[in-house]
C-alpha cells in the first residue's frame, strides 16, 4: 500500500486541552507533511432526544471553524484543512487515515476508574488502526521536555516499531533508548529466582540481546544514538516510570493484530501503557 504524506489528526471539543494538535503541527513541520484535521459528529447523538440535531451541527460547524483558523495562523506554508463527518468516531477516524503517514488522537485526563467504564475513543482508535496512532496526552507541550525517544521492545520486536521511534528521534535530533522490561512467570517467585541465580541470567541475556539488536539498528542508522535500557519488574509499571523519570519525549510500541478480537481488545500492556503514559504514546502495528 502507498502511505500518503498526511498526518491526520481527529480532534473533539477539548481540542484545546489535549495536545494532539500541537503535537501534530510539530510533526508537521519536521516531516514537512500536511495535516487533514478531522471532527467527527458521533451519529449516536442523533438519536438522543434530548440533543437537537441542528444544535450539535452547528457547534460542530463552529468547532472546525476555530480549528482551521488555528492552522491557518501557524507558521507552516503548508496546506492544512480541517473537516466535519458523521459516523461512528474511532471507526471513522480510521478509515480516513488508513492510506496516511499515522493518526494522532488526543486523551483526556480521565480517573482510571472512570476510564474502565466508560472506554475511550483513544483506546478504540489504536485497538483498530492499521496505521500508527501517537496518543497525546492533556496539556502536552513539546517545548517543555527534552528526554529521548523510548522504544519499548520485547523478543518479538518488529522492524515498523523501531523505524518509527528512529524517524521519530532523527527529526527531533534526539537518541532513541530500546527499554525492555522483564518480568518472572507466575510459577516462579523472586526468591527461588534469585537463590538459583536465575533472575541474573535471565537478565543478562536479556541484556546480551537487546544490545545486538541495538547494534544491528546502529549500523543501519548510524547517525542517531541509540541506547538500551534492560530492566525488570511490571511492564507496564516499568515502562511508564521509566518515560516519566527519562522525560521522554515519545514513547513507541508495538501492537499485534492477530484476530478481529485481538483487535477489539487490546493487549493487556499496551492498554496500561495507553492509560498510564505521561508522554505521547505511539503504537505502531506490526
Amino acid at each position: 500500500m502507498t502511505v500518503k504524506p498526511v498526518i491526520h489528526v481527529g480532534v473533539d471539543g477539548s481540542w484545546r486541552d489535549t495536545g494532539a494538535l500541537e503535537w501534530a503541527l510539530q510533526e508537521s513541520l519536521l516531516r514537512q507533511e500536511s495535516l487533514q484535521v478531522v471532527h467527527v459528529i458521533d451519529e449516536k447523538l442523533r438519536d438522543v432526544t434530548v440533543w437537537e440535531p441542528d444544535a450539535v451541527d452547528d457547534a460542530a460547524t463552529d468547532l472546525v471553524d476555530e480549528v482551521q483558523k488555528r492552522l491557518d495562523e501557524g507558521p507552516s506554508l503548508l496546506e492544512h484543512e480541517a473537516e466535519l463527518m458523521v459516523g461512528q468516531p474511532a471507526r471513522t477516524l480510521n478509515a480516513e487515515a488508513a492510506d496516511s503517514r499515522m493518526l494522532v488522537v488526543g486523551r483526556r485526563g480521565l480517573g482510571t476508574f472512570k476510564r474502565l467504564l466508560v472506554g475511550s475513543t483513544s483506546e478504540a482508535v489504536v485497538a483498530q488502526a492499521t496505521v500508527p496512532v501517537v496518543v497525546v496526552p492533556e496539556h502536552w507541550k513539546p517545548s517543555d521536555h527534552a528526554g529521548p525517544v523510548l522504544v519499548g521492545l520485547d523478543e518479538d520486536g518488529s522492524a515498523s516499531v523501531m523505524e518509527f521511534a528512529i524517524a521519530a528521534a532523527a527529526e527531533r535530533k534526539l537518541p532513541v533508548r530500546i527499554l525492555h522490561v522483564w518480568d518472572v512467570p507466575a510459577v516462579f517467585s523472586w526468591d527461588a529466582m534469585d537463590t538459583g541465580g536465575i533472575s541474573a541470567e535471565w537478565a543478562e541475556n536479556a541484556q546480551r540481546y537487546f544490545e545486538n539488536v541495538a547494534a544491528e539498528w546502529q549500523q543501519k542508522y548510524p547517525d542517531v544514538a541509540i541506547q538500551v535500557d534492560v530492566r525488570r519488574g511490571h511492564v507496564v509499571d516499568g515502562v511508564v516510570t521509566t518515560a516519566e523519570q527519562s522525560d521522554a519525549q515519545l514513547l513507541v510500541v508495538g501492537t499485534h493484530h492477530h484476530s478481529r478480537l485481538a483487535a477489539v481488545l487490546l493487549g493487556s500492556v499496551t492498554r496500561g501503557v495507553l492509560h498510564h503514559a505521561v508522554c505521547p504514546l505511539a503504537v505502531v502495528p506490526a
